[in-house]
């Protein structure tokens, strides 16, 4: 028996014997072609692009018909991609100056777009390399006719181990036979555990070796939830396992029936629990799990999933279609989080020695205002059809504020100048992570709406801790005391200026500090969708004083070990399942 701790990105647990995918590693040589053969080279790379394009529309189109479009807007990416001039000009100039066959040029070219993706130290830009190599293999295949036949005619149930996994092809995977997969690297922001997730399938990823560990035949059991894998289990781990599957399975019935009740605690108090959001498409989802809008709609994806900056007209088209999905209930849209390591495509990133202190978020929107101001165009525009709320992110200083409120003021004149249909009184708010912001709440709330506690980036910069970093990443936590400190104090001056207030981190969709966020006053939680159930499960069991006596206890701590050991027993005396 052999147990792999990794990375839980789609929860659930699955015994299963295991196939194990070889990598596949397409082998290109660089060949010379006589200048005569040029322009053939050419032409085979036009028909591979325009096939790629219509095979990848016919397969999206498969996946919007049994799954729903929130897995087949994933691949807009690769769609967008394919069709964009940039890109093919790029692998027609290796042809043309290098004399090169087709095959080798998309490898080139394609290289290159990944390396640019890989340095970015956003994990969830970085994650997008996949899509990269995802397309690429696709053209590649076109051009040299090879296609992967691994899970086809699968016989009996199977988890699936590998390497990796692209996106399209963890979205081709066989729900009724591959019940789990692992990997040996990839993230919780990549599309597959994205697509994984969307499709219910227990998977763990970044356990380093799997795919070596494992032979095919072995029995296998991926618990998605705790983020574990072990191979061939005994009789114990067996009889344990079988019971927690069974456990978990009645866990999410029981949840499902939350879905339309309200996130009431048992005294009576109402608390309001919202989504994040990077697609439109992920909306449906979130309301079926029971949310009641959209807290943080992460609007970068714009960028992502495009090879060019996107247009006023396409913000519009991308908001205007979430505030429609929503149909009346609340939209928080979160203007652009770029910065050095996510940079608008065809200018190159800035080279910055510490690019998350550098000219990222507000501070690049202010110093590039026809792009800030596009983007408050289309949201004022598309705020007609809905309730529309704008928030500013990485606000350090009230003058960044004001000046971007200088901004929105700016855009409003314009549109009235040219009688374009907008809303002008949309409430207007700003995310609380640096601890310049969380210190001076008290003077930032008389200047806002609302306030939403980010709190993967004020856990970041209140402990010099970088996360993506493997070294240091066990020491971010959102149980610092100092970290909670902060927190408190916002929630606090929020509340005494009478304004909104939510968490919107990953720490908010932690069944691990409800209890806490609740007992310190928090009001509104906004999390990714697949958590609502489990936080509402928390709060409808509890009562506010239970929780303000579990937010005193904890305050009292002075060492994160203290804060977790504590609020996991107080939680799992309501959801033993999650622990």
């Amino acid at each position: 028996m052999e147990i792999m701790k990794g990375i839980g990105v789609s929860p659930g647990v699955v015994i299963c014997p295991a196939v194990v995918l070889d990598a596949e590693d397409l082998v290109i040589p660089r060949r010379l072609v006589d200048v005569n053969s040029v322009d053939k080279e050419v032409a085979r790379l036009r028909e591979a692009f325009t096939k790629a394009t219509d095979d990848l529309n016919v397969f999206r189109a498969e996946l919007k018909a049994e799954h729903g479009n929130d897995i087949a807007s994933i691949f807009d990416f690769h769609a967008g991609l394919l069709k964009d001039k940039t890109l093919l000009n790029s692998v027609l100039k290796e042809i043309q100056t290098s004399h090169t066959n087709a095959e080798y040029a998309v490898s080139v070219a394609m290289k290159k777009l990944a390396g640019t993706f890989l340095a970015m130290k956003d994990s969830y830009l970085a994650d997008r390399v996949k899509d990269v190599y995802d397309i690429e293999k696709r053209v590649l295949r076109t051009l040299i006719g090879n296609a992967h036949e691994g899970l086809l005619n699968l016989q009996q149930n199977v988890c699936v181990i590998a390497h990796d996994l692209l996106p399209s092809q963890t979205a081709a995977l066989d729900k009724n036979r591959v019940k789990g997969f692992a990997c040996d690297v990839g993230g919780r922001t990549s599309h597959t555990a994205i697509v994984a997730r969307a499709m219910g399938i227990p998977a763990v990823v970044g356990l380093g070796n799997v795919s070596s560990a494992i032979s095919g035949g072995d029995l296998v059991i991926i618990d998605g939830t705790r983020g574990v894998v072990i191979v061939d289990p005994d009789a114990d781990q067996l009889t344990e396992h079988e019971e927690y599957v069974r456990q978990y399975i009645e866990f999410e019935k029981e949840l499902a029936t939350l879905k339309d009740l309200p996130a009431v605690t048992t005294d009576g108090h109402a608390v309001t629990l919202m989504a994040n959001i990077e697609f439109p498409a992920e909306i449906n989802d979130a309301l079926d799990r029971g949310a009641k809008g959209i807290g943080l709609y992460r609007t970068e994806f714009l960028y992502m999933a495009s090879v060019i900056e996107p247009t006023e007209e396409d913000h519009y088209l991308a908001y205007a279609d979430a505030v429609r999905r929503l149909d009346g209930r609340p939209l928080v849209i979160r203007t652009l989080d770029l910065g050095a390591d996510k940079y608008i495509f065809g200018k190159g990133p800035s080279k910055e020695a510490n690019p998350f202190l550098g000219d990222r978020s507000i501070r690049m929107c202010l110093h590039n205002l026809p792009m800030f101001k596009a983007q408050l165009r289309a949201i004022l525009r598309a705020a007609v059809h809905g309730d529309v709320r704008i928030m500013f992110p990485m606000i350090s200083t009230i003058m960044e504020l004001r000046q971007a409120r200088m901004v929105l003021n700016d855009v409003i004149e314009e549109l009235e100048d040219e009688g374009a249909s907008f809303k002008g009184d949309v409430p207007v708010g700003m995310m609380v992570e640096v601890p310049s912001a969380a210190l001076l709440a008290s003077n930032f709330a008389r200047e806002v709406a609302f306030f939403s506690i980010g709190t993967n980036d004020l856990i970041q910069y209140t402990l010099a801790v970088d996360r993506t970093n493997e070294r240091v990443a066990g020491l971010f936590t959102p149980a610092h005391p100092a970290v909670l400190s902060l927190i408190r104090d916002v929630i606090r001056a929020a509340n005494r200026q009478g304004i909104g207030v939510s968490v919107c981190g990953e720490m908010a969709g932690e069944p691990l500090y409800t209890l806490l966020l609740l007992g310190l006053g928090l009001n509104t939680f906004s999390m990714n969708g697949p958590d609502v159930p489990e936080v509402k499960k928390i709060i409808r069991s509890t009562t506010t004083e239970h929780a303000r006596q579990v937010a005193r206890k904890v305050m009292s701590f002075d060492s994160e070990r203290q804060v977790v050991h504590y609020l996991r027993e107080e939680t799992r005396k309501i959801i033993p399942e999650a622990f």
